[in-house]
C-alpha cells in the first residue's frame, strides 16, 4: 500500500475525527485542519502522539498552502443549532471553503472529496431521495445558509471538474450518529440521549411521526473510503446513509429503553422548514461501491449512549 498525505478539513469534528482515525489505521499521513467552531481537540486528543498525525488550527474561508495527495473537505457546522448561530459564516464556510480547497487541489493535483448533505434535497417531494432528485429547498429560510451553501459547493466541485479536469468525489450524507457527536448539537439522537441520561423530559417536535433514517458513523466512514478509492469516472454525488426509516417518536422510546430512563415525552411545535421525511435511496452506493450500512440501530445507539455517559 502507498502511504498518501491526506488533508482532512473539519478533522476535529464528529465525522472528521473518525475519518482521521480510519486513515491513520489504513497507514496514511494525516493533516487535520480545524478552527474549533464546532470541532473539539478532545475528539482527536488520542491521536496527538501518533507519528503520522499533524494538527493545524485554520479556517478554510482563508487559503491554505500545503502539499497533499488527497483532500477530504468536511469543514462546516452541520447541525441547525450551530449553523444558524452565524448563518453568514456558515455560507462562507461552505462556499469560500470549497473555493479554497478546490484551488489547493488544482495547484497540487490532489483528488478532492466533498462532504455534502441530504439537506440539498430540502423538504423532499420525492421519497426516498435518489441522487437525480433536484430538491425542494427554501432559498431564504432559516436553514438556507446550510442547504444552499452545500448546494453551491456541489456546483463549484462539478464546475472545477468540467473546467479544470479536477478529480472529485461528492457524497451526500444522511443522518449519522455515534461517539464524538457534540452533546449540545440539537440533533435528535444527541438530544434524546442527553435528556434521557439526565432524567429530563424528552422533547419531540410536531407529533413525532416525522421519519428519519440513522446511519452509524463507522458505516458512513467506510462509504467515504470506498468512494474516494473508486475509479476517477465515479464522481458522485452518491447518497451514503441508512435506508431503514424510523419515526422520531420510536427513536425516543428506544433511547428511553436503552438508557433505562424514567423520562417522559413532551411535544412542541415543528420548526420552520423541518423535513417530514428524510430517507436515502442507496442503490447507487450499492452498485458503484458495494456499500450498505451493516451496524444495527440498537447496537449503534448502545455505543453512542456509552460515549455520552462519559460526557455527563
Amino acid at each position: 500500500m502507498v502511504t498518501k498525505r491526506i488533508l482532512v478539513t473539519g478533522g476535529a469534528g464528529f465525522l472528521g475525527s473518525h475519518l482521521c482515525q480510519r486513515l491513520l489505521n489504513d497507514g496514511h499521513d494525516v493533516l487535520c485542519v480545524d478552527n474549533y467552531f464546532t470541532g473539539s481537540k478532545q475528539n482527536i486528543a488520542h491521536l496527538f502522539n501518533h507519528p503520522r498525525f499533524e494538527l493545524m488550527r485554520h479556517d478554510v474561508t482563508f487559503p491554505l498552502y500545503v502539499e497533499v495527495d488527497e483532500i477530504y473537505n468536511l469543514a462546516c457546522p452541520a447541525s441547525p443549532i450551530h449553523y444558524q448561530h452565524d448563518p453568514v459564516q456558515t455560507t462562507k464556510t461552505s462556499v469560500h471553503g470549497a473555493i479554497n480547497m478546490l484551488g489547493l487541489a488544482k495547484r497540487v493535483g490532489a483528488k478532492i472529496f466533498q462532504a455534502s448533505t441530504s439537506e440539498v434535497y430540502g423538504d423532499p417531494t420525492e421519497h426516498p431521495q435518489t441522487e437525480s432528485y433536484r430538491g425542494h429547498v427554501n432559498p431564504i429560510g432559516p436553514r438556507a445558509c446550510y442547504d444552499e451553501g452545500k448546494r453551491c459547493a456541489e456546483t463549484l466541485f462539478f464546475d472545477y471538474h468540467r473546467q479544470h479536469k479536477l478529480r472529485i468525489k461528492v457524497v451526500r450524507i444522511f443522518n449519522t450518529y455515534g461517539p464524538h457527536m457534540h452533546p449540545q448539537d440539537g440533533r435528535v439522537v444527541s438530544n434524546f440521549i442527553m435528556q434521557a441520561l439526565r432524567g429530563e423530559e424528552i422533547t419531540l417536535y410536531g407529533d413525532g411521526s416525522q421519519t428519519r433514517a440513522f446511519c452509524y458513523v463507522d458505516d458512513l466512514i467506510e462509504g467515504f473510503i470506498r468512494l474516494m478509492g473508486s475509479p476517477d469516472n465515479v464522481t458522485g454525488p452518491v447518497n451514503i446513509g441508512n435506508p431503514v426509516e424510523i419515526t422520531v417518536r420510536d427513536l425516543a422510546e428506544r433511547v428511553i429503553k436503552l438508557t433505562k430512563s424514567r423520562s417522559k415525552l413532551v411535544f412542541k411545535p415543528l420548526p420552520p422548514d423541518d423535513p417530514r421525511q428524510r430517507c436515502p435511496d442507496i442503490s447507487l452506493a450499492k452498485k458503484l461501491l458495494n456499500w450498505e450500512p451493516r451496524i444495527d440501530l440498537e447496537v449503534g445507539l448502545a455505543k453512542t449512549i456509552d460515549y455520552f455517559k462519559t460526557r455527563q
